[in-house]
């Protein structure tokens, strides 16, 4: 009788791991499209471990933010995003004003980002509960407080709180990093513009946990930021990209 070599075992760890990587990599390429860097998702990731660490002070807060669910996020921050992937270049990364139709089909990558994920689901057989997190934050990253943000025009407490928190982490990184068409302001600034959104764009608590929070908010993005090599591959793609338009 011939014995056979059992199938190796599969750490669950680095499967974990793997699908990280994988999630990761693919957010890039998107993230390639826009105005961003790959070191903004680092930067956005640790700004959303900052404020968990500060809301977890606020009852309100620490039933839900237990630390399975602060890696669930800060895990699903990469694919907040992922629908710009489906958004065409001439919109994308367009230096001008966008025309009412253009800005439509912009906000569509919220739509387009979390209806991959559940056909995806769906083609597999089944919903993952690992990516509740991620559908919400493709979802309602762009809603805001006061119910003007979109797709749903959700408002306060509808919106999903990792989706909250990640519109400050994202709006903050957003303000203050330098653009292929446009250099970001200050720190200070940056603070300021997001006070004055407290209530508004933002959910309140989350705005007093950033003020709480915000020097680490300026180490994190002095400690990675973007490289002149990050920018140089950033100009070169939105160059070819551009042209590439301009002859179709």
């Amino acid at each position: 009788m011939t014995e056979t070599n059992p199938a190796p075992l599969v750490d669950v760890h680095e499967a974990l791991h793997a699908a990280q990587v994988v999630a990761f990599a693919l957010a890039t390429l998107a993230e390639l499209r826009d105005s961003d860097t790959g070191s903004h998702l680092i930067r956005v990731q640790q700004y959303v471990r900052a404020l968990c660490g500060e809301l977890q002070k606020n009852p309100a807060y620490a039933e839900t933010l237990t630390p399975a669910y602060v890696e669930t996020l800060a895990g699903s921050v990469p694919m907040y995003d992922m629908g710009t992937v489906g958004i065409p270049d001439r919109i994308l990364l367009k230096p001008g004003r966008l025309t009412p139709d253009e800005v439509a089909i912009m906000r569509t990558h919220t739509t387009l980002g979390h209806d991959a994920l559940v056909r995806a689901e769906k083609t597999l057989g089944r919903a993952s509960p690992l990516l509740t997190v991620a559908k919400e934050l493709a979802l309602c990253h762009q809603e805001k407080w006061d119910g003007t943000g979109y797709p749903k025009g959700l408002w306060a407490e509808q919106i999903p709180l990792s989706a909250r928190i990640v519109a400050l982490a994202d709006v903050f990184d957003a303000l203050i990093s330098n653009k292929v068409y446009k250099d970001g302001v200050s720190h200070d600034r940056a603070v300021q513009i997001i006070t004055e959104g407290r209530g508004a764009h933002f959910d309140p608590a989350v705005v007093d946990a950033f003020l709480e929070v915000h020097e680490v908010f300026r180490s994190i993005a002095v400690r990675h930021a973007d490289t002149n090599a990050d920018m140089q591959q950033k100009i070169e793609y939105m160059a070819n990209a551009i042209a590439e338009v301009a002859v179709l």
